[in-house]
């Protein structure tokens, strides 16, 4: 019998915690290809936050919306990157 007991999710709601988790990961791994130390930490900083802010959120619109907010600001880090680079 497990001490905490972890609230039951919907497979629509874990497959979501589920992206919510790979997006965070990927900008995180963004994070890391910037240059200057003072942008990571603000970038991770912001990154964390952000998560964080809306971590409670129920409502599947407006969790899905985030999603495709998140991953549309980390392909443009990611373009920012490639082009820092090139």
């Amino acid at each position: 019998q497990p001490a905490v007991r972890l609230p039951s999710r919907s497979p629509s709601q874990f497959l979501r915690r589920q992206q919510v988790l790979q997006l965070y990961r990927k900008i995180l791994r963004a994070v890391r290809e910037v240059p200057a130390e003072a942008d990571r930490r603000y970038l991770k900083d912001w990154a964390r936050e952000e998560f964080r802010r809306n971590k409670d959120a129920t409502e599947e619109d407006a969790i899905r919306m985030m999603i495709t907010q998140g991953n549309m600001q980390l392909q443009e880090l990611q373009r920012t990157l490639k082009l820092a680079k090139s």
